[in-house]
């Protein structure tokens, strides 16, 4: 989707400037403990990451989680021609070798756990979608109306708490909602909600100094280049990738971009398609991670499109990479179970993926 070896065309006005070697240098603020860590780029997917519903396809709350069940369980077709559960234990990764998913074989299924396949995991179904009710008097915003009657957080609380995480360690940070939906708009507005104290559990989220774009930007890509829009910005990589890069890397608080789902159908759903991201192993100073339900192993069945910026001959050139060198690095593959039960679950993932970033530079 991009050339190597070109120069930046940047259009509007960008904070930072970069070095030969890929490296945006900017000011970073010191963290509560004194102690110098990255700036975190945090690049977000809607559905089934934090928002356990899809107006895309129309899916509620419940046809929602039954869906993403499809594609943590685990089987095979037997010599028989029948379905066999090779785990009881929904998982990200495939249990033992041979193993693909319920989803793999016969697609996302609304009634999954009401089905005489899925009933075994009915009982996880059923303690997520209690974990995720709604406490209270219903909210115009932040509560949705299940299939059930039932009023469901419709943003996860776990992300909210990794908002207050970041802040509380001090970190110099930016949220980047990206989406192939058209929720993004209505995703930003209830952040922005919460924000203003709206949220009973997350009230003093009012009292935090933190940028939110409301203008959605879009990611556009073609065989030639990538483009990112927003506002009076314009961003290409028509001459290099290490242009966008580094807008990315000067955000501030929350925004978000629309990414292009018909250039990702257009290569057949695989991660050449995908959504495009940047990382430099070259700059020391910061760190990006995407989370996205959709990340997989499986470079054909993947939703990111991820480059590394390196230095060659003094250019600054990009290299493909499969999922499977920044797995759990940059590349977090949602674990939605666990983000419905543990509010912590984003939080840790961050720290876990800086504790990996740092063993990946040092043999990078």
């Amino acid at each position: 989707s991009s050339d190597s070896g070109q120069h930046c065309s940047v259009e509007g006005n960008l904070s930072g400037s970069t070095d030969s070697r890929g490296q945006c240098h900017r000011s970073i603020p010191q963290a509560v403990s004194g102690v110098r860590k990255r700036k975190l780029v945090l690049h977000l997917d809607l559905n089934n990451t934090i928002v356990v519903s899809d107006t895309a396809t129309n899916q509620g709350i419940r046809a929602a989680l039954n869906c993403y069940l499809t594609t943590v369980t685990w089987g095979r077709i037997n010599q028989e021609g029948d379905w066999q559960w090779l785990s009881d234990v929904p998982s990200l990764l495939p249990p033992c070798e041979g193993a693909v998913s319920y989803y793999s074989q016969f697609g996302r299924a609304v009634d999954f756990t009401d089905t005489k396949e899925g009933q075994r995991f009915k009982s996880v179904f059923t303690d997520r979608l209690k974990k995720m009710e709604w406490r209270g008097t219903a909210d115009q915003v932040l509560s949705a109306t299940g299939e059930d009657g039932k009023e469901y957080h419709w943003l996860l609380p776990a992300f909210f708490q990794l908002i207050q995480s970041l802040c509380s360690e001090g970190r110099d940070f930016a949220i980047l909602f990206r989406t192939f939906g058209t929720d993004l708009p209505s995703v930003l507005r209830g952040v922005q909600y919460a924000m203003d104290g709206h949220h009973p559990q997350f009230q003093d989220l009012c009292a935090l100094s933190l940028p939110l774009n409301l203008s959605p930007g879009q990611i556009r890509c073609n065989r030639r280049e990538v483009v990112v829009m927003r506002e009076t910005e314009r961003i290409s990589t028509h001459t290099d990738s290490q242009s966008i890069y580094c807008y990315f890397s000067s955000m501030q608080g929350i925004g978000g971009f629309q990414d292009h789902f018909d250039w990702w159908a257009h290569n057949h759903f695989t991660s050449k398609g995908g959504k495009p991201f940047w990382i430099s192993p070259h700059d020391s100073s910061i760190q990006h991670i995407f989370i996205d339900d959709n990340i997989r192993l499986n470079d054909a069945d993947t939703i990111v499109y991820p480059q590394v910026l390196e230095s060659k001959n003094e250019e600054v050139c990009t290299r493909t990479v499969p999922t499977s060198e920044l797995y759990n690095i940059c590349l977090v593959q949602t674990d939605l179970l666990r983000a419905i039960s543990d509010q912590n679950y984003f939080t840790e993932c961050m720290h876990a993926c800086e504790e990996n970033y740092d063993k990946y530079l040092e043999v990078t």
